[in-house]
This record gives structure tokens, sequence and C-alpha cells, in this order.
């Protein structure tokens, strides 16, 4: 009896010992949830084989490489082949951005495809001079919706399917041509022959209607005939020449670029006549070839220093993929009249030796 006894305290012991033991061990204090230390925050190194993302730069956006479309309506005008060269010169200082240029030669198909190749391969964002601004709605629109920042360089597209717009007041040059035709160079009143640029381009057609606008201070000033060349020097000659056998007096040649101007100086040239006739052209360039020499060299009486863009375009490429801004809608550029007596000093400033 006393053995059982002993036996059923033993075991009551041992029960109690071990309940004693389970009780403390739920008694513990569960482990610590992270605090939100900044060494607890820290995100794990990556794998050997995992690569480490990119640097996002200041604004989160920032990457090591940028591809930008420049979609050029033509080379065939100088003006065009400057505004190439200026982007690739502001490019030189952005070693981030890729540059891959695209001709359409003065053709709407082919810049519309030039863009929509541009989309297909994904760049960050297309620069473009379109050739008409109608044809080339749908292609700038869809690439803009696309998500692929467009901006636009001196010529503008039906509605506002775009980034950005740079380029000079193209209404207001032509309108302070005209008002230095109609108080100036012909005060006394004249005819004028106007040859214009392709058909259906925004900044030819702001020329043209600034230009008519700003003859309207002297209304003895006319214009007796007017037709395209399509901004090209060698259309400008035919052009010209067609204007000359079948107007007898002519006293004023408006053009809307320099290279035309120059096409209808040499046209009245060859028929003996550019001593009795006035030249004026727009664009400026300091270029040997340029409207600026043009008018120190007495070709042209009057010319207008019209800016490209082209380093205003890098500058905004530069400040929406690198720096996270956001753009104005418009950047409108300033011009300068050429005269004889202007000319040397505009030369230097812009550059030209």
């Amino acid at each position: 009896m006393k053995k059982r006894i002993l036996s059923v305290v033993l075991c009551t012991a041992m029960l109690a010992a071990l309940l004693a033991g389970c009780g403390s061990k739920a008694e513990e204090p569960a482990a610590a949830e992270p605090s939100g230390t900044e060494e607890q925050a820290e995100e794990p190194a990556p794998a050997e084989d995992e690569e480490p993302a990119a640097d996002a730069g200041a604004e989160g956006g920032a990457k090591d490489k940028y591809v930008i479309g420049m979609s050029q309506c033509n080379l065939g005008e100088p003006w065009r082949v400057a505004m190439n060269d200026q982007i690739a010169a502001a490019a030189e200082a952005h070693p981030e951005f890729e540059i891959i240029y695209a001709d359409a030669a003065q053709d709407n198909s082919k810049q519309i495809a030039d863009i929509e190749n541009f989309v297909q391969m994904g760049v960050d964002l297309i620069i473009t001079s379109p050739n008409e601004a109608t044809p080339l709605t749908n292609a700038v629109t869809a690439a803009y919706e696309a998500g692929i920042p467009v901006i636009l360089l001196d010529r503008k597209i039906d509605g506002d399917g775009y980034t950005q717009f740079i380029g000079a007041d193209n209404v207001a040059i032509g309108k302070q041509v005209g008002e230095y035709v109609a108080n100036t160079l012909l005060p006394d009143g004249g005819k004028v022959c106007e040859i214009k640029g392709l058909e259906g381009t925004s900044g030819g057609i702001d020329r043209d209607n600034g230009f008519r606008e700003g003859i309207k201070a002297n209304p003895k000033v006319e214009i007796v005939a007017a037709n395209n060349a399509d901004w090209l020097r060698e259309k400008a000659i035919t052009v010209a020449e067609e204007m000359l056998q079948t107007n007898t007096e002519i006293d004023l040649f408006y053009c809307l670029n320099d290279p035309m101007a120059e096409g209808a100086y040499i046209a009245a040239k060859n028929a003996g006549r550019e001593q009795d006739i006035i030249f004026i052209g727009v664009d400026g360039l300091p270029t040997p070839d340029g409207g600026i020499r043009s008018v120190m060299e007495g070709r042209l009486s009057l010319s207008m220093v019209y800016p490209t863009g082209g380093a205003e375009a890098i500058e905004s490429a530069y400040q929406l993929l690198v720096e996270g801004k956001e753009l104005e809608k418009e950047i409108t550029l300033e011009s300068e009249i050429i005269t004889p007596e202007t000319a040397p000093d505009l030369l230097k400033k812009y550059g030209g030796e």
C-alpha cells in the first residue's frame, strides 16, 4: 500500500513539473516585430546573378541613354540643314542623347512612315518639322497619344496633339516685312510679285497672311502675282522667269525664304532687270550662302533672322526626359530684321564670319 501511494505521489510530482515547464514556455514574449528603423527598411542586396536596378536620377526617371527621333521635312533648304546641324551640336553636350535622323524629302507619305517607324522603335522623344500640317496631323497625334513626347519645330499641325511647339511668329514676321515695304521700300506704292513655299505649310501661310496685313499701311502697294516654289531656289528661278515674262512692271519680289529670293534675283539678272527690282527673303542664316551675306552683298534689300530652334529643342528634351519637368506648350523665338545697316552686326551676333 505504501508503495502504491509513493508511486502516485511521484507521478503527480512529475506531472506538475511537466505542466510548470509548459506554462513557463507559454509565458515567454513573442519575437519582436521589425521596428521600421533605417537599417531594417533597407532592401536586401540583389543576388549575384541579378542585375542591379538602374540609377533613376534625382527626379526618379533618368536613364543612361535616351533615343530621340528627328523627322525633318526636307534637306533641300539650307535652313533645314542648319536646323539639323544645330540639333547635333546641342546634343553633343548631352552624351545620354542618341539622335536618329530621317529626311522626308518633301514627301508627306515618307514623313508619316518615318514617324510611325520611330513609334515602332520605341524612341523616347520625337522632334519633327511637318512637311504639311494637315497630312501629318494624324501621324504626329498618334505618336503623342501613344505616350511619346513630340516637339514640333517651325511648323505646326492641326489641333494640339503634341507636347511643345518651338518657332518664331511667322505672322509677325510677315507683317513686319509688309510694313517695311509699305513705309520704307515702296513709300510711293508699287507692284509686288510673291513667291511662296510649299502649299499647306503653316509657316508659309502665316508669312503670307502677315505680309498682306502689313502692306495695308500703303494702299498703293499691290500684289500682282503669286505662286509657289516649294521653298527651293531652283524652282523659284522658273517661277520668277514666268512672272517676269507676264509682268512688264515689277517693283519688288517678296519671297518667303532666302533661297527663293536668290532664285528670283538670278531670274531677274538673266533678264537684265535686277537693277530695277527689290528682292526680299526670310531666314537670315549667317552662313556664306545665307541671307545676312546676301543683304550685305546687295542681292537682297531685306531679310529676317528666323531661328531654327534646334538648340532649344534639345534643351526642352533634356528638361523633360532627364529633369522630369513639364514643358510649356509653346515657345516663341525672337526674330530680327536684316537691312544693309544691321547686317554686319547681325552676322557677328549669330556666329558668321
